[in-house]
């Protein structure tokens, strides 16, 4: 008989716990009350360790690195996405029950309950995951788990330019206009490589500089010494304790930053997020949902007529213009690749509009690979001469650099 008590002391030892069952397993069988092969008993083995330590079916999908999501809709649909394609995983639990009881396992590792009254939870693991379980009578469908991993280094641009998602002359552009203190935005929809590229362009700002991280689920992974973390909090049923993205970003701004990183911005704390912009935190970044830089434009007009109604849109125009210089836009490509669609500079304000400046772009060609895979490439149409950058290059002692790198990437070697 298997020994819950012995189990349980053992759940952090699972090659022991697996022996244990094992042997539970052969006793079984040589008592010739089960007949089964030696694969079998093993798959057999495996299966029950992960029922009873582990989560179930998912749990290889939770170890294999490959995995950078696993998505759970009911019982017999699990989903998982590598390599930026979605595709449909042969795993399966036996029933709802099942299901559920992986779930509540999962959401109490993070403190927390789920249950009919509250049938949503949405939450950080102890490994840095983000976890999201919705059950019935909510998910109609049975319940529903979305897991994004939390991978264990930080991708630099060396990594991305491996991948094809930006070209050298791209990386080298970001760098310089991150050590010079430029305020960027990063944009694109879910899974497109935000994160990855905030992530990316962190590891260039200094260590002298004290910069503090906002975010709804810690995800950014910056190097340096000098840096203050926080997280976002949800209350309890009658609001007390919760703590806002605004709530942090005001608190932040108090805190003598040099810099401020905003995981992600989609509500009124856009205001603050421009004011640390344009008051002497140069050098602050942020990611945000849209689908082109000129939609993440129009995202922010709408954010802060949230905050501030009472603002005309000419105002709102001229101090978004006034805060933020550059707007990476990633994208996710349908066929799996992930790729930044162009590096657009905010010029300013002309007839009440805000005026801007593709400095590089990837064009899309018309034919794709024999694996089916969409070509195009990186082009660059340099910097308009009024470019922020240029001055503050010149500061930051970096102009030659600069010069050097445009007439390169717009194919004028020196």
């Amino acid at each position: 008989m298997l020994d819950l008590d012995l189990i349980e002391q053992l759940k952090n030892e699972p090659n022991r716990v697996l022996r244990e069952i094992q042997t539970i397993i052969r006793d079984i069988v040589n008592s010739g009350n089960a007949y089964i092969t030696a694969d079998e008993s093993g798959v057999l083995a495996g299966m029950i360790c992960d029922e009873i330590i582990g989560y179930g079916p998912i749990d290889s999908l939770m170890k294999d690195e490959t995995v950078n999501d696993i998505l759970v809709n009911g019982p017999y649909s699990i989903y998982v996405e590598r390599g930026g394609v979605l595709a449909k995983t042969d795993k399966f639990f036996i029933n709802e029950r099942q299901l559920l009881d992986i779930a509540r396992r999962l959401v109490n590792k993070v403190g927390k309950n789920i249950d009919e009254a509250h049938p949503l939870v949405d939450s950080r693991m102890p490994d840095g995951s983000r976890l999201n379980v919705v059950i019935p009578p909510v998910a109609i469908d049975g319940t529903s788990m979305s897991i994004r991993k939390f991978g264990t280094g930080r991708r630099t641009f060396h990594d991305l330019i491996n991948y094809g998602s930006l070209n050298e002359d791209m990386a080298n552009f970001l760098v310089i206009a991150a050590r010079c203190r430029m305020n960027i935005i990063v944009s694109g929809g879910t899974g497109s490589g935000k994160t990855t590229m905030l992530n990316a362009l962190s590891g260039f700002i200094g260590e002298h500089e004290r910069t503090i991280t906002l975010e709804d689920a810690a995800e950014l992974k910056l190097q340096q010494d000098h840096v203050l973390r926080m997280e976002t909090k949800s209350g309890g049923e009658d609001g007390r304790g919760r703590v806002t993205m605004q709530n942090l970003l005001v608190n932040a701004l108090r805190m003598r930053p040099d810099r401020i990183i905003l995981g992600e911005c989609r509500g009124e704390e856009a205001f603050e997020m421009l004011q640390a912009m344009n008051t002497g935190h140069n050098g602050s970044m942020s990611t945000l949902h849209a689908n082109t830089a000129k939609d993440a434009l129009s995202r922010l007009e709408s954010m802060i007529i949230m905050a501030q109604p009472e603002l005309p849109i000419v105002a709102i125009r001229h101090y978004i213009a006034s805060s933020v210089n550059y707007i990476i836009q990633a994208s996710r490509l349908p066929d799996g690749q992930r790729k930044v669609m162009s590096i657009t500079e905010v010029m300013g304000l002309e007839s009440d509009n805000i005026v801007t400046h593709d400095v590089f772009k990837f064009k899309i060609h018309d034919e794709r690979d024999g694996n089916g895979k969409i070509q195009g490439e990186f082009v660059c149409n340099g910097l308009v001469r009024r470019s922020a950058l240029y001055d503050s290059a010149q500061y930051y002692e970096m102009s030659d650099v600069l010069e050097k790198l445009m007439l390169n990437a717009v194919g004028l070697k020196t």
